[in-house]
């Protein structure tokens, strides 16, 4: 039996289970998918948000307040790209300018450390590209992170710290045992039955359909999608910080801004969709991005667009975040409509939730084995130095396999063979991103494939590209033609 079982792996599972593995508990990750962050994590903006936009007194507030401070520390321990470039909200118009006092003072109330009100004159000269505004509101602990490197990490620093991770393994039933003590009877798709005396319900978009398979109805989850443009490294500086325009009712709006890893991202819009797993983008949509960003930065290259995708937002019927015990089902804790700013809170949330579990009456003892530091090599920004002797040590490091991102194939191994490692072509790309770059794929893919099928000892044809089903090379033998219904998505 575990001690706590948690549904969904996205950043606010993933973060939890990293946090529970510090003590000594017997605790495993659910999820349905074939890989880790499959859903909202992995279709967002990967803004650390600095906190001035929720509403003062809000556990979004709170918790995006707490979680922002985390980042430095987190990401430096888990080897993940994070860089404070801070924020700027620009008021284009002077109603919009009334905004910026508002979130101003708001942010002060909130606890946002930094926070300043520019003039024109000092966002010209900040930011040349931008169209001219009234003033913009500054945040210095504004940054941008690798948030698939990120959601990953915390996943797999758990694994390495005692605990489990089932993939595959959708959440069918669940049933209160009770018992001494009392416990959880889930029932997953495969027939398995996993047993475990506390449960937390972090399963996204899909959270209210899981919190009503045991208890009745108390919120309901309406999924909101955005679009999003994504750049080309040559037009990676045509901002530095990440431009926001002034809030309105339906979030934060069309922002632009740099990445990590030296693109753009422009987006995202918001539609709501009754299918928590729509992720198809649409010609209205992306030209609504398209409009609004020309509006904050006019210079802005369209052609460099080398990928559009989009993500669904776990949006509630609160208006605020759900980081509570379960009313009806003592021991089951709701960690749900966790829209933004949850990827700057999650850290913050697995705290929380760890304490309300131990309120629940779940016994933290603190291990003091627990591994807090992982590593992982980025061979592009080694010294030249660094390079050399690594490539002396293990010459995959000297073969490029993604020229546009420079990826080598002993970064592609080190995605594959690690303790919770990739088993597709999507699962190697969000680990070290190969397929990231101008080309999309078109060079390292059949590289790649290969990779994957040599590691995992299968023919070439059972690699797949991303969730279950996503064949690249039409399946060869009747089982597989059978499971797909002869069918190949390429």
């Amino acid at each position: 039996m575990y001690d706590v079982a948690i549904i969904g792996s996205g950043i606010i599972g993933a973060a939890l289970f990293r946090h529970l593995a510090r003590f000594k508990l017997r605790t495993v990750l659910i999820e349905r998918e074939n890989d880790v962050a499959l859903g909202a994590t992995r279709a967002n903006s990967a803004i650390v948000h600095a906190g001035y936009d929720p509403p003062n007194g809000s556990l979004m507030a709170k918790y995006n307040v707490e979680g922002n401070r985390m980042f430095d520390g987190l990401c430096q321990e888990l080897s993940i790209p994070f860089r404070r470039n801070g924020s700027l909200v620009v008021a284009l118009t002077q109603e919009e300018s009334k905004g910026l006092e508002s979130l101003l003072e708001n942010g002060q109330r909130n606890g946002v450390p930094g926070l300043e009100l520019w003039t024109q004159e000092h966002v010209a000269a900040m930011e040349p590209n931008l169209a001219p505004c009234r003033q913009a509101l500054y945040a210095p602990t504004g940054g941008i992170v690798g948030v698939y490197e990120l959601a990953t990490a915390l996943a797999e620093n758990g694994l390495v710290n005692g605990g489990n991770v089932l993939l595959e393994s959708e959440v069918i039933g669940i049933e209160k045992i009770s018992g001494q003590p009392d416990y959880f009877n889930i029932k997953l798709c495969n027939g398995r039955v996993i047993a475990s005396r506390f449960l937390v319900n972090a399963a996204g978009t899909w959270a209210d359909k899981i919190h009503a398979l045991i208890a009745p109805p108390n919120y309901k989850i309406h999924p909101n999608k955005g679009e999003y443009f994504l750049f080309d490294h040559s037009e990676g500086t045509r901002v530095s910080h990440t431009i926001f325009r002034v809030p309105s009712p339906l979030g934060k709006g069309v922002l632009v801004t740099p990445t990590v890893h030296g693109n753009l991202l422009v987006g995202p819009n918001s539609n709501s969709t009754d299918d928590p797993d729509d992720t198809a983008t649409s010609d209205s949509g992306l030209n609504t991005v398209k409009v609004s960003a020309l509006q904050t930065v006019p210079q802005l290259n369209f052609r460099k667009n080398i990928r559009n995708f989009a993500g669904v937002r776990a949006r509630s019927d609160r208006q605020d975040f759900i980081v509570e015990e379960v009313a009806d089902v003592p021991g089951m804790i709701d960690l749900a409509g966790i829209k933004s700013p949850g990827l700057s809170a999650s850290p913050a949330i697995a705290i929380a939730a760890t304490e309300l579990l131990e309120r629940a009456g779940l016994e933290l003892t603190e291990k003091p084995t627990f591994i807090s530091r992982r590593e992982q090599i980025y061979f592009m920004s080694l010294s030249p130095q660094e390079k050399q002797k690594l490539i002396q040590e293990n010459a995959a490091y000297g073969r490029i396999i993604c020229r546009c991102e420079s990826i080598t194939e002993g970064e592609v191994l080190d995605s594959i063979r690690r303790p919770l490692g990739a088993s597709t072509v999507d699962g190697v790309k969000r680990r070290c991103r190969p397929g990231s770059g101008r080309c999309q794929g078109g060079f390292c893919l059949p590289k790649v494939m290969t990779i994957l099928a040599r590691e995992r000892g299968v023919p070439v044809e059972e690699i797949q590209q991303d969730r279950s089903g996503s064949w690249i090379v039409c399946p060869t033998n009747r089982k597989a033609q059978e499971e797909t219904g002869g069918r190949c998505d390429v």
